[in-house]
């Protein structure tokens, strides 16, 4: 199938339309995912600076991370879920900005750098569970996570300024008050 056409088919899907056509769906969405967001990033800096001896260095990093890693999952499932509800409202734009590109690429790059994680300090946690920091390879690690994640709210930010409709199916309001977004019958013209 044309990628064209899959994206086109997916911004035409009855949610990505309604989302599209609400007046207050998509601000919801996307006040929500960058509250998830801020959860990801805040729980992720914890752990991060606890790794590089910054933060907490008197607490065990397993304790720790077994508390906060829950509510990291947890926001970066909401955040996952708002984020894809946003992108199928302008799929075939938002596919083609360089600043979602980058943002998918940078989530796999962290993805990657769990990875090299999990293969390597995690292993021997039990060995410097209770020092200050994690070893040279963990330091090395909270830094790219950290690094990598203001770069993903970075690219995330940018997408709003340069991603637009391409084009509206109705023509907008020539006129909206307050009493529009409230659903409420139009003041009469004062004679």
């Amino acid at each position: 199938m044309d990628p064209s056409a899959l994206l086109t088919w997916i911004q035409e899907t009855r949610v990505a339309v309604g989302i599209r056509d609400s007046l207050f769906v998509f601000p919801l969405l996307e006040s929500v995912h960058v509250i998830g967001l801020a959860l990801v990033f805040g729980t992720i800096a914890i752990i991060d600076l606890r790794l590089l001896g910054l933060a907490s260095a008197g607490r065990s990093f397993e304790r720790m991370a077994s508390d906060i890693m829950k509510w990291t999952w947890v926001a970066f499932a909401v955040t996952a879920a708002t984020g894809v509800l946003m992108f199928i409202t302008n799929a075939a734009v938002y596919f083609h900005n360089n600043y979602f590109r980058a943002k998918i690429v940078l989530l796999v790059l962290a993805a990657l750098n769990v990875a090299v994680f999990e293969l390597t300090a995690r292993r021997t946690v039990e060995q410097w569970d209770r020092a200050p920091s994690a070893p040279r390879v963990g330091r090395v690690v909270a830094t790219v996570s950290l690094v990598i994640w203001v770069a993903v709210i970075f690219a995330g930010r940018m997408i709003g300024f340069t991603a637009t409709r391409t084009s509206l199916d109705q023509p907008a309001p020539v006129e909206i008050d307050f009493e529009d977004l409230l659903g409420m019958p139009p003041t009469p013209p004062v004679p």
